[in-house]
C-alpha cells in the first residue's frame, strides 16, 4: 500500500490492486495547493470546507460520508463517530473517524477529532497499524491530546497531520511541539511512503511526512 500526504489531512492510499482512497480533500482557503487526483473511494469525516471538497477529485468514485461499516470495491472502511470538539460537539460538531482495511493493514483516519477517545472509541475502533492523527490544536487535539490518543490506540506507525506549515493558512501549532511530547519522531522529507504488513515492524514509530 502507498500513503501519499497531499497536505492538511488530505491522504491518498492506494492499494496493490490499484484501489485508491482519498480521504477529507479540502478547498484552496486552505493555502496547500489543491491535490489533481483521481479516487475509487472518497471519504470525509466532517462538512467543513477544509476536509469535504470532493469537487476537485477526479473519476468516478463512491463517496463514504457516514459511520457504520462498507464494503467497496474490496476494500472495508468503518466510520466511528466522534465529536469536532469536548463538548460533544456543541461547539464544532461531529467528526467521523475511518478505519480502512487494505492490503493487510489498518489504517485509522481521525479526521477532525476534537477529543482523547472514551473506551467505548477505543473499543469500537479496535486493532490498528497506522494511525493518522491530528496534531495542531485550536480546532482539533493538540499536541498532548494527540499522544493520549496515540497510548490509547496503540498503532505500530502515526502519521500526524493538521498542523501549520509555511503553505497553509491556519493560526494553529507546528508539527515541532508533538515531536517534542511524543518524544521524537523521524522527518521522511517525502510525500509519499510505502508499505506492507512485513514492513510495519521495522518502520519508525512516528513517520513526519512532506506536503510537497
Amino acid at each position: 500500500m502507498r500513503i501519499k500526504w497531499l497536505g492538511h489531512s488530505c491522504f491518498l492510499l492506494t492499494a496493490e490492486n490499484g484501489m485508491r482512497i482519498l480521504a477529507d480533500p479540502f478547498n484552496d482557503e486552505v493555502g496547500y495547493r489543491l491535490p489533481a487526483e483521481e479516487a475509487d473511494i472518497v471519504t470525509t469525516s466532517h462538512n467543513h470546507f477544509d476536509h469535504n471538497n470532493i469537487s476537485i477529485v477526479k473519476g468516478e468514485f463512491t463517496h463514504i460520508n457516514q459511520t457504520g461499516r462498507f464494503f467497496e470495491k474490496g476494500i472495508i472502511i468503518e466510520g466511528i463517530p466522534t465529536f469536532h470538539d469536548t463538548d460533544r460537539g456543541a461547539k464544532r460538531g461531529k467528526n467521523t473517524i475511518f478505519k480502512y482495511s487494505i492490503d493487510d493493514i489498518t489504517v485509522c483516519h481521525c479526521g477532525d477529532l476534537g477529543h482523547v477517545l472514551t473506551p467505548e472509541q477505543v473499543k469500537d475502533i479496535g486493532e490498528i497499524d497506522i494511525l493518522l492523527v491530528p496534531v495542531g490544536g485550536t480546532f482539533t487535539i493538540n499536541a498532548e491530546g494527540a499522544c493520549e490518543v496515540v497510548r490509547q490506540l496503540r498503532p505500530l506507525v502515526t502519521i500526524p497531520m493538521h498542523y501549520k506549515t509555511d503553505a497553509m493558512n491556519f493560526k494553529i501549532d507546528s508539527v515541532d511541539k508533538f515531536i517534542k511530547v511524543s518524544g521524537g519522531g523521524e522527518w521522511t522529507g517525502i510525500h509519499e511512503v510505502e508499505i506492507s504488513s512485513d514492513s510495519l515492524s521495522s518502520l519508525p514509530g512516528i513517520i513526519v511526512m512532506d506536503y510537497k
